[in-house]
């Protein structure tokens, strides 16, 4: 297994913006596609948006659609969520993930499609 580490969570008003960071450490990720996923209380993990290699998007939340922007430097060894517009709803707690090879530049939403998992970052969108 992989090892990502997210970061960039924590307590926003309604409305607000944060910037999720998701780390590889030991490895290059650019080969890898990444995906984002949240587990809101109580909810199954689910797949908010996933980025190729290459840079190709697939986005399957449509809540978070036009509110949330996945992106990815891979010099940087880093991929990011963007969310702007937070609504209460979108608090939970926001994973990236990899898959194995040779299925690793493929994208997914399912969570069971991906072995390599991040501590986890909580986000909170509360007045």
């Amino acid at each position: 297994q992989l090892r990502l580490v997210e970061s960039g969570g924590g307590l926003v008003q309604p409305g607000g913006s944060l910037r999720l960071s998701c780390a590889a450490s030991g490895f290059r990720l650019g080969s890898y596609a990444i995906g984002w996923f949240r587990q809101a209380p109580g909810m199954e993990r689910e797949g908010v948006s996933c980025i190729r290699s290459g840079g190709g998007v697939n986005n399957y939340v449509d809540p978070v659609k036009g509110r949330f922007t996945i992106s990815r430097d891979n010099a940087k060894n880093t991929v990011w969520l963007q969310m702007s517009s937070l609504e209460p709803e979108d608090t939970g707690v926001y994973y990236c993930a990899a898959r194995p090879a040779p299925v690793h530049d493929l994208c997914s939403r399912y969570p069971t499609n991906f072995d390599s998992w991040g501590q986890g970052t909580q986000v909170t969108v509360s007045s």
